[in-house]
């Protein structure tokens, strides 16, 4: 199901045993335009610490109810590395991670999610020690073959500057994500000011770069070709939005 990132933001994470904390950002690699981690503040049961959740841990996301769901205890939330979340996560800290968790690192391997192409797949019972052993060295061998590279966060991001391929426009509002693989599948762009303007979608496809010393967002597209673009009613439901502004951006003109 597509979900917007912001509105994933204030839910809260449920472990088996009870509620861990808020959602309060989302960390995403610009290379496969993936969301990686959810930033969870776990309040005052861990003194308002930050902690990270990867989608390999989540089982459900009900947004009725407010409510992320993840196969982990309080106990092994409390007891994760820990990750200072006001500076930008390197590959030293998630390899930490996910060497607490026992989980494959997503960086070595074909797909999206390393071996898997669904971070649910990931989310296997406990190994035996030679199991952990051989994944270890296996870890290993895939950190050194792919350098380190920061992640950014959606808070961090948005409110970049759009920059077409003739000149500004517009700024990041949002993204829009699957819940099933948590692969970005669209970013809101707003072409007009904060309080105002008109907002579209565009695909990572289209996106040529980031430039975080100018906090831009570089777009393969024209200032009139995303001025003109359907437009994106967040109002409406978001797959009737999504199949609507596909089936227009199709059409002959």
């Amino acid at each position: 199901m597509l979900r917007s990132a912001d509105k994933l933001k204030g839910l809260v994470i449920t472990a088996t045993d009870g509620a861990i904390g808020e959602i309060d950002d989302l960390y995403f690699d610009d290379e496969k335009w993936t969301m990686r981690y959810l930033v969870v503040n776990a309040g005052m049961w861990l003194s308002s610490r930050k902690v990270l959740i990867s989608p390999i841990s989540i089982t459900r996301v009900n947004e009725p109810t407010y409510q992320v769901f993840v196969n982990l205890t309080k106990d092994q939330v409390k007891n994760s590395p820990d990750i200072d979340t006001r500076m930008p996560v390197s590959r030293q800290h998630e390899t930490a991670f996910m060497d607490y968790y026992g989980y494959p690192y997503y960086w070595g391997g074909p797909y999206l999610w390393g071996s898997a192409a669904f971070p649910a797949t990931l989310a296997m019972p406990p190994a035996v020690e030679s199991q952990i052993a051989a994944a270890a060295i296996a870890r290993d061998r895939e950190t050194a073959l792919h350098p380190d590279r920061h992640l950014r966060g959606v808070d961090e991001v948005r409110g970049y500057h759009i920059k077409a391929n003739d000149g500004e426009i517009g700024h990041v509002d949002d993204f829009i994500v699957d819940d099933e693989d948590w692969a970005i599948r669209f970013i809101v762009i707003k072409t007009g000011g904060w309080l105002s303007g008109r907002k579209t979608l565009v695909t990572p496809q289209l996106i040529k770069g980031i430039s975080w010393n100018e906090s831009e967002m570089l777009v393969d597209l024209s200032r009139d070709q995303i001025a003109n673009s359907p437009e994106y009613d967040e109002s409406a439901m978001l797959s009737d939005v999504v199949a609507r502004i596909r089936r227009d951006s199709a059409a002959p003109s």
